[in-house]
């Protein structure tokens, strides 16, 4: 007789109960594992389903004139494209040029508005507007003037278009935003350009002071007003107004909204990043948070007068020291010095529009002078 059989002999008959009962939660437990990691495999594949989608743009690094490591941030250029036909990888202008700083070590988010009219130094040395770079040489050339002129090392990007914004919008519901009565009646003016654009439906909004529940050609219309008080400037600030309120609405959004979003936005959305890292980044979403915003330059004005050039560009006042706020607001650095490239703008920047430190800066900034009271 062998020993196994011995010992089950000599065994009662609740020991042996309590054996099989023993087998009975180890197989349990494999099967329940067994389960967790189907699950898990499930979730990816159907992300890396979704996420093919996307319109993926591999960069050449090369040609991006990264300027050096700027420590625990990643840094992400996204552009907002006047996009008629579907273009998003050059030969449009980039209407919205921003900068979206993650600090890796809180999830802290910091976002800079780039005015689009910014006199700055294009790929071939000349000096154009920061929107032109986009339009003239695509993703590439528009980052390497980030880089170039900002000391930065941005690698990655994110483009949409007006049509992905306004699905968005329409598909969390709308967002509530606080107007003058000056911007809701402009807010009416470009909702009907932008519902022509889109293919929308478009009902006009109070033309009243006052908090207003936006769709999403009206919020995009709002994103686009340029005509009030601070000019481009303001428009920034709306822009990244109405950005953070769809990231705040994203994030208490159901499945199935968020599914609808990924289904019907995603076609309309170019990007470097690879499906691994926008998996990484949708497994943080929910801790993610922007905690200031700003354009660039801080300290600016606008000149009709700038040399061999026509028309209205804005100008920055002191090129370097703007560089150098710019570092201090997104990474801490204080007293930070710029590049030997960019002290080199800073000279072109004076010379073609005699704007130095003498110059008078214009206000750029209205988040403590708001007002919403009828004008």
């Amino acid at each position: 007789m062998s020993r196994k059989k011995r010992l089950q002999k000599k065994m009662t008959r609740e020991e042996r109960r309590q054996l099989r009962r023993k087998k009975r939660r180890k197989r349990i437990i494999v099967l329940i594992l067994e389960l967790i990691i189907l699950a898990v495999l499930g979730v990816v594949a159907y992300g890396m389903f979704k996420l093919d989608k996307l319109d993926f743009n591999i960069l050449d690094k090369s040609r991006l004139d990264v300027y050096k490591d700027t420590g625990p941030y990643t840094n992400i250029a996204l552009f907002g494209l006047d996009s008629r036909n579907g273009e998003l990888e050059g030969g449009v202008q980039s209407d919205t040029i921003m900068i979206a700083s993650i600090n890796n070590e809180t999830s802290d988010v910091k976002l800079v508005s780039v005015y689009r009219d910014t006199l700055l130094q294009q790929a071939d040395g000349t000096y154009e507007k920061a929107n032109s770079a986009y339009n003239t040489g695509g993703v590439e050339d528009a980052i390497s003037l980030l880089n170039r002129n900002f000391d930065l090392d941005i690698q990655n990007y994110v483009s949409v278009n007006f049509n992905a914004l306004v699905d968005v919008i329409d598909l969390l519901g709308g967002l509530e935003i606080d107007m003058t009565a000056e911007e809701a009646f402009w807010c009416n003016g470009y909702a009907f350009e932008t519902a022509q654009v889109t293919g929308k439906e478009m009902t006009q909004i109070k033309e009243e002071a006052g908090t207003q529940l936006l769709d999403g050609v009206h919020a995009v219309g709002y994103a686009r007003i340029r005509y009030t008080d601070g000019n481009d400037f303001k428009r920034t600030e709306r822009q990244r107004i109405v950005l953070e309120k769809v990231m705040e609405k994203a994030k208490k959004a159901s499945f199935s909204t968020l599914n609808k979003i990924v289904d019907e936005v995603f076609p309309q959305i170019s990007t470097s990043f690879s499906s691994a890292d926008l998996l990484g980044f949708a497994a943080n979403a929910l801790n993610y948070n922007i905690v200031d915003t700003s354009g660039f330059p801080f300290d600016v004005t606008t000149s009709e007068n700038v040399r061999n050039h026509s028309g209205s560009y804005v100008v920055p006042i002191d090129f370097s020291s703007n560089v150098s706020r710019l570092h201090e607001f997104l990474f801490g650095e204080e007293d930070y010095t710029p590049s030997e490239t960019v002290q080199q703008i800073n000279n072109d920047i004076i010379y073609l529009t005699g704007v130095d430190e003498s110059t008078t800066a214009m206000q750029s900034d209205f988040t403590e002078s708001e007002d919403t009271g009828d004008e």
